[in-house]
């Protein structure tokens, strides 16, 4: 089983460290064979918040796990601890991947694992992060950063996102849904929609477009542009891109090619339909059109994802 290690010490906030918990052991057992072995590592019982933490391991056998989750540290102005940040290090060097929650960020940039790396943090401390640490590449506009072995989120709900996107990455979109649905989150918000939108995702129901969303997923496999969009949402196509902004913070094409994307994601993991009827079925419309995208936005051809997700029982 994958291994996960929650690196905690006193000074960090209990929001992130439980819910990155609740991802990584939740009980998976009938839907999965393979889960997370979870553990906790610090340097003693401690405080986290308002609750008394008590450890499972030490911080220095952060080195055996597969990936090693930093959550938020509650003082910015505060320099983490040092045998935090060489365990952290030391992690990374064995070759766990080393993912930071929120403010964690600057447990992983005083390590230098952020060094000429492109990061990001909420957006209230990305500014602070720059500044104490100018050779990371600080982003401010995104939910989440994936650099391979080195990933980091902004706050809070981006800490979910990243935790999904992890749960996707190791085992695959079906069972990230499922995750997904258990904590009553929405499945999937990429890494690049912006942290901070002026409205909620678009689920209550005077939302403008929330008899919209669930038309347009009914309808993938049509070859819909965004003014059958806006024509469904009796809107202008400008008025239309300003209500996707401002609830999703990117653009309805955008929206709508995610959504494709996932679909056949999907496909791919619990169907056993060819490469051309899913292209059909996501609104692709040929394989090549969906080799190429799929290939850029999930990173590896379809092919090769269904190979690596389709052996995982469908939930």
């Amino acid at each position: 089983m994958p291994t996960v290690a929650l690196a905690v010490t006193d000074g960090m906030l209990h929001f992130e460290l439980a819910m990155a918990y609740e991802v990584f052991s939740a009980d998976l057992s009938g839907v999965t064979d393979s889960w997370y072995d979870v553990t906790v590592c610090g340097s003693g019982a401690m405080r986290v918040g308002r609750f008394h933490l008590e450890p499972d391991r030490r911080l220095d056998e952060l080195a055996c796990s597969d990936t090693v989750i930093v959550p938020a540290w509650a003082d910015v102005e505060e320099d983490p601890p040092a045998d935090l940040i060489d365990a952290v290090r030391a992690a990374h060097d064995a070759g766990a991947r080393v993912v930071s929650l929120c403010t964690g960020a600057f447990v992983l940039a005083a390590a230098g694992l952020l060094d000429g790396r492109r990061a990001t943090t909420h957006w209230a401390h990305t500014e602070a992060l720059a500044a104490r640490h100018p050779r990371v590449k600080v982003d401010p506009d995104v939910l989440y950063v994936d650099n391979g072995s080195v990933l980091t989120s902004a706050g809070k709900a981006a800490a979910i996102d990243l935790c999904l996107h992890l749960v996707r990455s190791d085992h695959g979109s079906a069972i990230a849904n499922t995750v997904a649905r258990r904590l009553v989150v929405p499945p999937h918000r990429a890494g690049g929609q912006a942290q901070f939108v002026t409205t909620p995702m678009p689920a209550l129901d005077n939302h403008p477009l929330a008899e919209l969303i669930p038309w347009v997923l009914a309808r993938l496999d049509h070859p819909l542009t965004v003014e059958d969009l806006a024509r469904q949402a009796n809107m202008s196509s400008r008025h239309l891109g300003r209500h996707f902004r401002s609830a999703t913070g990117t653009t309805p094409l955008q929206w709508l090619q995610t959504q494709r994307i996932r679909r056949a994601q999907e496909l791919m993991e619990t169907t056993d339909d060819s490469v051309d009827a899913i292209a059909a079925a996501a609104g692709m419309g040929t394989a090549t059109t969906l080799r190429r995208h799929f290939n850029r936005v999930v990173g590896v051809p379809p092919d090769t994802y269904r190979r690596t997700f389709r052996s995982q029982p469908p939930p």
